[in-house]
């Protein structure tokens, strides 16, 4: 640390499965929608991705393919798994492999049909993210409205100073431009420039994924494992819950005393500078 400055300056963080944790409860509330055709690959996806909140938007991201652009039944969960796999979101893939669509009806027709209400607002966070030091950032794949919604169900809206989303990242409304998001190192390089951080080694990203922590490691940032205390390649640090970071990683309170010190010594001078005077 150079003296007198921070170790840390800005924090960046994903939401989805990363504020809050895999399992809350949506669901079963959700499945209706999910299977709209009553259709067995939906009932199969639904199986194979474990119930968990990312898996429901695979799932209408299989309704979605079914439905509005038309793929085969038969090739949907295969595809709708690999491309999640390889681009880092269904809808990424689906661009490269040359399906046009309206990005805003996209979303709308995933995200507009979560159940927001299962989301709950968590103080405990609220607090912990209030009393960090540090500019704080969402960085996600998700468009403006699910980081909205989301944020603000979880009490969590005035923690951060921006959000990094799908717009931010996409700004072209061209339907058929390749769609730049996480995984990619290019996503990180271009997060560190539109939050205009001069050191990527001074921010801290927090992130569920390990393709993502790997990416963020390549692009230069400190990383955070969450969701198990197991470090992952790539990984700094690891916490099982995003509620443990205080005790993980007490170096982000640490610039706070540092900030402290820093003010204390310059009163000192001053004090001193008006006694000789």
């Amino acid at each position: 640390m150079d003296e007198f400055g921070a170790k840390y300056e800005c924090l960046f963080f994903d939401m989805d499965d990363t504020l809050y944790p895999l399992s809350i409860g949506i669901n079963l509330a959700c499945r209706h929608n999910i299977q709209g055709k009553e259709s067995n690959v939906i009932e199969s996806l639904y199986k194979l991705f474990n119930y968990i909140l990312i898996n429901i938007i695979l799932f209408l991201y299989a309704e979605f393919m079914l439905n509005q652009l038309g793929i085969k039944e038969s090739e949907v969960p295969k595809m709708c798994l690999d491309l999640y796999k390889e681009y880092g979101t269904t809808m990424a893939g689906l661009k490269v492999m040359g399906y046009e669509f309206d990005n805003d009806e996209f979303h709308e027709y995933v995200h507009g049909r979560l159940p927001y209400e299962k989301l709950k607002p968590d103080p405990i966070l609220r607090n912990l993210l209030l009393s960090m030091p540090h500019r704080k950032i969402i960085f996600t794949n998700a468009d403006k409205a699910h980081a909205t919604r989301t944020l603000n169900r979880l009490g969590l809206e005035d923690c951060f100073e921006g959000i990094i989303c799908f717009e931010t990242l996409n700004p072209s409304s061209d339907t058929t431009t390749q769609i730049l998001c996480k995984p990619s190192v290019q996503a990180f390089e271009a997060a560190i420039r539109i939050a205009d951080i001069v050191d990527p080694r001074k921010t801290m990203f927090f992130d569920d994924s390990v393709r993502n922590i790997a990416s963020a490691k390549a692009a230069g940032l400190k990383t955070v494992f969450v969701g198990d205390s197991v470090i992952v390649p790539g990984a700094d640090y690891a916490l099982s819950s995003i509620h443990n970071i205080k005790e993980a990683i007490p170096d982000l309170w640490e610039d706070n005393k540092d900030e402290k010190k820093v003010e204390t010594i310059v009163q000192q001078v001053a004090v001193e500078t008006m006694v000789q005077a």
